[in-house]
C-alpha cells in the first residue's frame, strides 16, 4: 500500500498541551498497526484532502466541545462526511469519584459533533488537571474550588492503556471505512 494512500490525520485543539500529548499517543498506535499518521493542531489544518481518515478530538469546556473545534468541523463538514472518521473528547468529568458512572452523560458532548458528521468511533478519555494551565480566571476559580471541596486533585489522568486500545480498534475501523464515499 502506498504510503500516502493511508495517510490519516489526526488533529486536535489544545490550551495546556495535554491533548497534543493524547494526539500523539493516537498517532502512534496508528503508525504501529501500518497506517502513516500526521499529528496537527486544528489551526494548522487547512485542507483534508491528502488524508484519508480523519481524527478529531477537543477538551470539554461547560459541556461542549472548544467553539473553535466546532468551527473546524462546520468549515470541513462536507470533506470529513466523505471519509472515515473517528472523534474524541477529554473531559475531567470522567475523574470524579464514580466517573465511569458518567460516561453515557459525557458521550453526549458529542452530539453537536454527530449532528455534522458520524464518527466510526468516539473515545472518551481524561485528561490533566493543571490548574495553572486554565487559561480563563473564572474556570480556575472553579477548579480551585472543586479541588478544595474534594471533587478533583491535580493531575494527570490520561489512562494511555484506554487510549491504545481505542486507537489500536480505530485503526482497523479507519483502514475497512477507506473504500466508502
Amino acid at each position: 500500500m502506498a504510503e500516502t494512500a493511508n495517510k490519516i490525520l489526526v488533529t486536535h485543539a489544545t490550551c495546556t498541551g495535554s491533548k497534543r500529548g493524547l494526539a500523539e499517543a493516537i498517532g502512534k498506535t496508528l503508525v504501529e498497526h501500518g497506517l502513516n499518521e500526521e499529528v496537527l493542531p486544528m489551526r494548522e489544518v487547512a485542507v483534508l484532502a491528502p488524508y484519508r481518515a480523519v481524527v478529531a478530538g477537543s477538551a470539554i469546556q461547560n459541556k461542549q466541545w472548544r467553539p473553535e473545534d466546532i468551527q473546524f468541523m462546520c468549515a470541513h463538514q462536507v470533506e470529513l462526511a466523505r471519509k472515515p472518521f473517528a472523534a474524541f473528547l477529554v473531559c475531567m468529568t470522567l475523574a470524579i469519584r464514580n466517573g465511569e458512572n458518567y460516561r453515557p452523560f459525557v458521550a453526549e458532548f458529542l452530539a453537536p459533533v454527530r449532528v455534522l458528521v458520524k464518527p466510526v468511533s468516539e473515545g472518551l478519555f481524561v485528561g490533566v488537571l493543571d490548574i495553572r494551565k486554565v487559561p480563563a480566571l473564572y474556570d480556575r476559580l472553579l477548579f480551585r474550588l472543586n479541588v478544595l471541596f474534594g471533587v478533583w486533585t491535580e493531575g494527570d489522568y490520561r489512562d494511555w492503556k484506554v487510549i491504545q486500545v481505542w486507537a489500536e480498534n480505530l485503526a482497523a475501523k479507519l483502514l475497512k471505512g477507506a473504500g466508502c464515499d
